[in-house]
């Protein structure tokens, strides 16, 4: 998920409205893909964390490919619905403001 996929543009263009390091959607989408390449590298292997000293084992591991990672992905989707309502609102207002301009030309 390089792009935000309602939008389609590229995580790392530039905006005016904030970087991309305070967007934390795209920190979310982040989280996602290193979870996943993760859990791909180290198939069959536990996972260490920092303050646990029991590392996750099979179950655990299960657990965050069978719930947590489709719940971000869930998340997600739902992020990519709210980002297509907004910016259909915006292009609407966008067209209503032009159409009152060139009436105004036009008058």
């Amino acid at each position: 998920m390089a792009t935000r996929s309602a939008a389609g543009i590229p995580a790392s263009a530039e905006s005016p409205f904030c970087r991309p390091e305070e967007d934390p959607f795209l920190l979310l989408e982040s989280t996602l893909r290193s979870v996943q390449e993760i859990l791909l590298r180290r198939r069959g292997l536990a996972l260490r964390r920092t303050w646990i000293e029991q590392p996750y084992g099979e179950e655990e591991i299960t657990l965050l490919e069978e719930e947590v990672i489709p719940a971000i992905q869930q998340c997600l989707a739902r992020i990519d619905e709210l980002d297509e309502r907004l910016l259909a609102e915006q292009e609407l207002l966008r067209r209503s403001q032009l159409e009152a301009q060139r009436r105004l030309m036009l008058a």
